[in-house]
C-alpha cells in the first residue's frame, strides 16, 4: 500500500515549514540561504547582481561626466575629461564593466585630473571583488554539494530479515559506484514511528537508533565493494516484541544515513 514517505529514495526530506513568522532570519545568514535556493533563483540572483553593480556604477560615471561638463565638451580636444571617450550613459556603462571586470580594453580611461573618479575607481575595484567572491563563492558551493556525488551511491532496493549467525537481523546492501572513496564513511539508521509515552503524550514522528555496529565498529565502513548492513534484532531492537504480522501493518520508516568525506575534494 501506497504511505506518505518522512524522507524520500533520494535522500530528501518530505517536510515543509509553515508558519515561519521570523523570516528575517533567512536574511541574517545570507549566504547559506543564496545556497539553499534552486538553481533557477540562484542564477538569478547571479545575474542581477553583477547587473545591478555595473548598472549603478555606470549610472555614477554619467552623473560624474554630467556634472564636470564634459559631454559638452566631446569635441573641445582642449578639455580634459573625467574619463576620455566616454559620451553618454551607455558608454559609461561599458566603461563600469571593464572596470569592474578588469578587461581594460584602453580606449575609455580615466584621467588624473579627476579625483572624485579616481575614488570612485577605488570602490567599484573593491566592491567588485566583494561581489566576486560572495557569488563565485556561492556557486561553487552549490555545484559541490554532496547530493549528485549522493548518486553513485547505491542501496539495495529491498531489507531484509533473517537469520545471519544464528541471529535474528535486519539487513540492507549498500555499494560505491565510483572509484573514488568515501573517506571515514559511516553509517547510522534511525527508526521514524508515532509513539505514546506511558504519560499519554503522542509523538508523531519519533525518532529511535538501530544500532548498526556502532559499539563494535561496524559502523565505519571501508566502502571499496558492497557492504551488507546488519542491525541486529535483540532485546535492545525496538523490533524485539514485533511479530512478523504485526511487521506488515505498522506504520514505520527506517532512514539510514551514509555520511562521509570523498577522497578527491
Amino acid at each position: 500500500r501506497k504511505r506518505q514517505r518522512y524522507v524520500e529514495k533520494d535522500g530528501k526530506c518530505n517536510v515543509q515549514h509553515g508558519n515561519v513568522r521570523e523570516t528575517y532570519r533567512y536574511l541574517t545568514d545570507i549566504f547559506t540561504t543564496l545556497v539553499d535556493l534552486k538553481w533557477r533563483f540562484s542564477l538569478l540572483v547571479f545575474i542581477l547582481a553583477y547587473a545591478v553593480t555595473w548598472l549603478f556604477f555606470g549610472l555614477i560615471w554619467w552623473f560624474i561626466a554630467y556634472c564636470r561638463g564634459d559631454l559638452d565638451h566631446l569635441e573641445d580636444h582642449a578639455w580634459t575629461p573625467c574619463v576620455n571617450n566616454l559620451n553618454g550613459f551607455v558608454s559609461a556603462f561599458l566603461f563600469s564593466i571593464e572596470t569592474e571586470t578588469t578587461i581594460g580594453y584602453g580606449h575609455r580611461v580615466i584621467t588624473d585630473k579627476c579625483p572624485e573618479g579616481i575614488v570612485l575607481l577605488l570602490l567599484q575595484a573593491i566592491l567588485g571583488s566583494m561581489v566576486n567572491a560572495f557569488m563565485v563563492g556561492c556557486m561553487f558551493v552549490k555545484i559541490s554539494q554532496p547530493n549528485k556525488r549522493a548518486e553513485t551511491l547505491v542501496f539495495s532496493s529491498h531489507a531484509v530479515v533473517s537469520l545471519r549467525d544464528d541471529r535474528l537481523c535486519l539487513m540492507f546492501r549498500v555499494g560505491d559506484l565510483r572509484d573514488s572513496h568515501i573517506v571515514e564513511a559511516s553509517i547510522r539508521a534511525k527508526l521514524i514511528q508515532s509513539k505514546q509515552t506511558q504519560e499519554g503524550e503522542f509523538i508523531p514522528l519519533d525518532q529511535t537508533d538501530l544500532s548498526v555496529g556502532f559499539e563494535t565498529g561496524d559502523d565505519r565502513l571501508f566502502l571499496v565493494s558492497p557492504l551488507i548492513i546488519s542491525h541486529e534484532i535483540d532485546e535492545r531492537s525496538p523490533f524485539w516484541d514485533v511479530s512478523r504480522h504485526q511487521l506488515e501493518k505498522d506504520d514505520f520508516e527506517i532512514v539510514v544515513i551514509l555520511e562521509g568525506m570523498v577522497e578527491a575534494t
